[in-house]
């Protein structure tokens, strides 16, 4: 696949998490919120995690702000549920190295949809459109670990 057919099926499935957005909503039962924004670009969001035994049971989210900033919230809440909250920190490492612009060089952790994110490091005013929800979740896990 050439990089231009790459780049636009990368485009369509940041447009489709952004137009149909996955796990937005809240959280039935004892959960944890965490609010944050991006003063920079006026992205906002609420994140909402349910953590039981060290596994991230659920996690939705509301809020507002670019197609980056949503998209990736609705990428990461369908990523991380299911998963221990070390992996979930994991995930959050690879994701924020891939921002940076370095190599995925860890293939234990399939990050599917995230993937398509991979081309906001070329922008760096966009880097924190895409990285504000798990910066959310990192929070959210440490103030659930503390």
């Amino acid at each position: 696949m050439s990089f231009n057919n790459l780049d636009t099926l990368y485009r369509q499935v940041i447009m489709d998490h952004y137009k149909n957005p996955r796990n937005r909503g809240s959280v039935e039962g004892d959960h944890l919120t965490v609010d944050m924004n991006n003063p920079t670009c006026g992205d906002r969001i609420e994140l909402q995690l349910q953590v039981n035994d060290g596994v991230v049971e659920d996690a939705k989210f509301d809020g507002e702000g670019c197609s980056i900033s949503m998209s990736s919230a609705s990428m990461m809440t369908q990523a991380i549920q299911g998963k221990s909250v070390d992996e979930v920190l994991k995930m959050s490492r690879i994701f924020s190295n891939m921002m940076l612009g370095n190599e995925v060089e860890d293939d234990t952790l399939d990050l599917g949809d995230i993937e398509s994110l991979q081309g906001v490091s070329k922008f760096p005013a966009r880097i924190k459109c895409a990285t504000l929800a798990w910066k959310a979740m990192e929070k959210g896990v440490d103030e659930e670990e503390a």
